[in-house]
C-alpha cells in the first residue's frame, strides 16, 4: 500500500513527486518518462520566476536532471480504472493493480476530453488498453485513436489480432506499417452504437463500422476513472488546498482550470502534496 497515487507527469505531477520524497513518503507515480510534451513543445517560458526565457526542450531537461538528483521516475503505464475503498483507492494500469491510501489528478487539460458517446460506450466496445482487451477483437474490425508516438506498438499489437484496423494520429507521421491497419486521414469525433459500439464518425461525416475503439492517450478523463468526481465542465473542482469532493482525493494543474501556466501547474502540485501529507498524518 503506498501512501499515494500521481496520475500525470507534467509539472503539477513532479511537484508533487519531488515534495513527497522530500518528505519520505512512499508514492507511485504515473506517466511519460519523458514528461510533459506539451512543456517539450513550448518555443519560449518567460514567466517561470528565476529562469528568465528558457526554451521548452531546455526546461524539460532540467526537471530531468532534478528527478535524477532525486531518484524519482514515473512509472510509464496508462492508469484506466480507479476504484475508491475505505482504505484509499485501488489503480488498474496495463493489468496490475496499486493500491494507495490517497489519489493525486495531475492529468491536463487535454485528458477531460473525449470523443462524443465515449463516455457512454465504455466497456461496451470502447477500451482505453490494448493489453487488457485486445483478446476479445481478435478476427474483428476497430478503430485506434493513438495520441502519442509511444502507443504505436500498441496498434501494432492490436493489428496483429484483429482482422481489420483503422487508425488515426494527431501527429504527422506514424511508424506503424501493417498490411490490414489503415490510417485514417480525418480526426475521429464521435464513436456510435445502442447497446454496444457499431461505428466511428470522422469529422468529414465519414462512418465506418467497427466493433470497437481503442482510445490510446496519456490520460483519461477524470469521469472516466471516477464518475463520481465533481466537475465544473472541462474541470476538477478541487478548494484552495487541492482537495477534491473525493476524500483523499486531490488535483493539480491544468486539469483544475485555467490559466494553463507552468508555474500555476507547479504551485498547484506543491500544495496537493503538502495537503496530502496533512491529511496522511
Amino acid at each position: 500500500m503506498y501512501d499515494t497515487a500521481i496520475i500525470g507527469s507534467g509539472p503539477a505531477g513532479l511537484s508533487a513527486a519531488l515534495n513527497l520524497k522530500l518528505h519520505n513518503k512512499n508514492f507511485i507515480w504515473f506517466g511519460a518518462e519523458s514528461l510533459s510534451t506539451k512543456v517539450e513543445k513550448s518555443e519560449k517560458i518567460a514567466n517561470y520566476p528565476g529562469l528568465g526565457m528558457i526554451a521548452g526542450p531546455e526546461l524539460n531537461r532540467r526537471f530531468l536532471a532534478q528527478m535524477e538528483e532525486m531518484g524519482i521516475c514515473p512509472t510509464d503505464k496508462m492508469v484506466t480504472t480507479v476504484m475508491a475503498g475505505e482504505s484509499g483507492y485501488q489503480l488498474l494500469a496495463e493489468n496490475d493493480f496499486y493500491e494507495a491510501r490517497t489519489l493525486l489528478l495531475a492529468i491536463g487539460s487535454a485528458a477531460a476530453k473525449g470523443f462524443q458517446g465515449e463516455k457512454e460506450l465504455l466497456g461496451r466496445g470502447v477500451s482505453y488498453c490494448a493489453t487488457c482487451d485486445g483478446f476479445l477483437y481478435r478476427g474483428k474490425t476497430i478503430a485506434v485513436f493513438c495520441g502519442d508516438r509511444r502507443f504505436e506498438h500498441e496498434v501494432s499489437y492490436l493489428a496483429e489480432l484483429a482482422e481489420k484496423v483503422y487508425f488515426y494520429t494527431p501527429y504527422p507521421e506514424a511508424e506503424i506499417d501493417l498490411p490490414n491497419a489503415e490510417r485514417l486521414a480525418k480526426p475521429i469525433c464521435q464513436v456510435k452504437g445502442d447497446a454496444r459500439t457499431e461505428a466511428i464518425l470522422l469529422t468529414d461525416q465519414t462512418e465506418i463500422p467497427v466493433d470497437g475503439l481503442f482510445c490510446l492517450r496519456s490520460a483519461v478523463a477524470p469521469t472516466a476513472l471516477l464518475p463520481t468526481l465533481a466537475m465544473d465542465g472541462a474541470h476538477i473542482i478541487v478548494n484552495r488546498r487541492m482537495e477534491t469532493n473525493l476524500p483523499g482525493c486531490y488535483a493539480a494543474g491544468d486539469c483544475t482550470g485555467r490559466p494553463y501556466q507552468i508555474a500555476k501547474a507547479v504551485g498547484e502540485g506543491n500544495t496537493a502534496a503538502h495537503s496530502i501529507i496533512e491529511y496522511l498524518k
